[in-house]
């Protein structure tokens, strides 16, 4: 009895000779050459898991075929400069971890109204420090509510208002002779109503019906809804729509227009493999691969963070290292701790999924920290999250686009004699401008009664007290606002990983009420915070006398003090301390590049770190501040202002 499964049959010399016959065949010997290399180096990692998602099925070999052909082609048309690219990020692993990678993230017609404005904004960027631009959606979405181009209809065009693959071709161009990478989302988990496959589907096509989750009747979508979460409660209830024109019921886990892919169908993974493959060629350096806690769905389970989502994620990164090495992948997970983890690769897949993903934790922690004018729960939070894998990146943000959710863990708030549900409560109010004397300005985002989940939008000015204080004409608290504007900088520069700063937070824009006059964005007030840039106040950003000046500049100043402080190299630990001040934030970055000793005052008033405490944590003698050069006394107690930061470097002992 023969029991071999359909990948022991595999034989890679065979499969290799199968891609020559192919685009592969037109190649020079040494194109073939360093083809065969990857592929030998990462043919393993790509039969792992794809014998976990589809080793039962008989036609395997077939599927793998069709993805080595995809790869293949890929790798062909790739374009000399690119090719070049590539070898320079194999020769250079950890060149997304180095302190010089500095994250920038907004909407191109925000930004500057289309592609080729981007383009004219270069200068901008690198004024600033920028080298890594996320562009938000820009592949062409279906008209009317999208989800901020979240619902795709053709991922190989980009939106017609942003202009054409040609001027994306230049700016990506443009950008890698500026030494910016270029990351643009890639929605993995669904796609709209309106693309190619759900209209096939729609006109019935069987092939194309399994592309999706599809069912005549209630009876599936019922058992999979008792164990299912909403995701937007207020405008898109419910996980399953109805559809007239298939007499079918459609897995729509955000909105009804965004119809979910199933990943149980390889060729799926295919059809997604061969996107990336395109964008790649296309100059783009980094992925952000959208809603991936969602791409399997299990019976009995909230269908998010499932073991086959990694295996899918694994082998587009196998797949796409044999075509384009230099391609990035980075997870947008927002979800717990310890789940998220294993998106950057665990035990088999160390190093092997994503190398980047959104530290989530660090982004709630610090705007409760601020809220609160306590440290603690910060510290203990962050002192429970895993090391992180030698060959990854956090994404270390203030905000983003989305709203902000308060993913603090029930078992961290009690271990500090806190509530996790009233201190969510807490913070809900404190930065819908609920609670008494707050200083925020932000608006809730989808209140769950369920649950009493009340998310929250507005710009990091906003809910960082700017509004309040300039509508009031205090400037003291427009000092202090500004202050917590810099603190927060300070904070993602010096954290582990890539600091990613939002559009427009380097000149302290404002929340934007001009959404409520478009009928197609009036239903959702994230909007509010994802203002257009106003390059009239960025003028203003070289005139000391404005407050635009005093935040851009002490940002830009920022920046450039992280790019030569070797200590902020990804790589190394990064560690939360107690500091003996419950309003004080300390912070240990450590590796055989050095140390640096972060300390940061979440409080409006003076604090104190006892010296004696500094040198328990292994700073003594002559300690220098990188954000100012200055030393400091050898043996005082340290004092930091209302807000202030300080990095702190040992240059000699007593």
């Amino acid at each position: 009895m023969n029991n071999r499964s359909p990948v022991d049959a595999i034989d890679l010399n065979s499969l290799f000779e199968h891609l020559l016959s192919g685009p592969l065949g037109q190649m020079n010997a040494m194109e073939q050459n360093l083809f065969r290399i990857q592929f030998d180096l990462h043919m393993p990692d790509v039969l792992r898991p794809l014998a976990t998602l589809y080793g039962k099925r008989p036609d395997f070999a077939a599927h793998l075929e069709n993805m080595l052909e995809i790869v293949a082609r890929a790798y062909a048309s790739r374009s000399e400069e690119l090719r070049l690219l590539d070898l320079r990020r194999i020769s250079e692993p950890d060149w997304f971890q180095k302190p010089s990678m500095i994250g920038y993230v907004g909407y191109v017609d925000r930004f500057a109204g289309d592609l080729a404005g981007v383009k004219e904004r270069i200068p901008y960027l690198k004024e600033l420090g920028v080298t890594y631009l996320h562009l938000m959606p820009l592949l062409k979405p279906r008209p009317g509510a999208n989800d901020g181009g979240y619902a795709v209809m053709d991922y190989r065009q980009v939106n017609s208002a942003y202009g054409t693959l040609e001027n994306l071709r230049e700016l990506t161009a443009a950008l890698r002779q500026e030494g910016i990478s270029l990351c643009i989302d890639l929605v993995c988990n669904h796609t709209a109503k309106e693309h190619e496959w759900a209209r096939k589907a729609v006109a019935g096509d069987p092939t194309y019906q399994d592309y999706y989750y599809m069912f005549p009747n209630r009876v599936m979508p019922d058992q999979y809804e008792m164990t299912l979460p909403e995701v937007f409660p207020d405008f898109a209830p419910g996980n399953f729509t109805f559809y007239d024109s298939c007499q079918r019921w459609v897995w729509t886990t955000f909105n009804e227009y965004q119809w979910d892919l199933n990943y149980g169908n390889p060729a799926v993974l295919a059809e997604m493999l061969d996107i990336m493959l395109f964008l790649a060629n296309q100059g783009v350096e980094i992925l952000r691969l959208d809603a991936v806690a969602f791409l399997w769905k299990r019976l009995g389970t909230d269908c998010q963070n499932q073991p086959e989502a990694h295996a899918i994620l694994q082998a587009f990164r196998a797949l796409t290292r044999i075509a384009a090495p230099g391609l990035l992948f980075k997870a947008e997970a927002i979800v717990s701790p310890d789940q998220l983890l294993p998106y950057l690769g665990l035990g088999a897949a160390t190093h092997k999924e994503c190398e980047i993903a959104y530290h989530n934790s660090l982004m709630v922690l610090l705007w409760s920290s601020l809220a609160e004018r306590r440290v603690v729960l910060m510290t203990h939070a962050l002192q429970n999250m895993p090391d992180t894998p030698v060959g990854c990146a956090w994404l270390a943000y203030i905000r983003c686009h989305d709203d902000i959710g308060w993913a603090i863990r029930d078992e961290d708030a009690a271990a500090i004699g806190l509530s996790g549900f009233l201190h969510r409560a807490f913070l809900s109010d404190f930065y819908s401008s609920r609670f008494p004397e707050t200083f925020a300005r932000g608006m809730t985002f989808q209140y769950n009664p369920k649950n009493g989940d009340r998310r929250i939008s507005g710009t990091l000015a906003s809910l960082a007290g700017l509004e309040a204080a300039t509508e009031q004409r205090n400037w003291q608290e427009t000092d202090l606002a500004v202050r917590r504007i810099l603190l927060l900088h300070a904070m993602i520069l010096a954290f582990n990983g890539i600091p990613m700063i939002y559009m427009g937070d380097e000149l302290g824009l404002l929340n934007d009420p001009s959404y409520l006059d478009d009928p197609n964005l009036a239903d959702d007030n994230r909007w509010a915070h994802r203002p257009f840039m106003d390059w009239h106040q960025a003028e203003q950003r070289h005139d000391w006398q404005t407050l635009t000046a005093r935040i851009f500049q002490a940002i830009r100043s920022m920046i450039q003090t992280a790019k030569h402080t070797l200590n902020l190299h990804a790589q190394a630990r990064c560690y939360a301390v107690w500091t003996y001040n419950e309003q004080v934030f300390g912070l240990i970055r450590a590796s055989a590049r050095g140390k640096l000793l972060v300390l940061a005052n979440f409080s409006e008033h003076d604090q104190i770190v006892p010296r004696h405490r500094i040198h328990d944590m292994g700073f003594k003698g002559v300690l220098v501040n990188r954000l100012g050069e200055q030393p400091l006394d050898s043996w005082s107690d340290l004092k930091l202002e209302p807000y202030q930061v300080l990095w702190l470097e040992q240059v000699s002992e007593d």
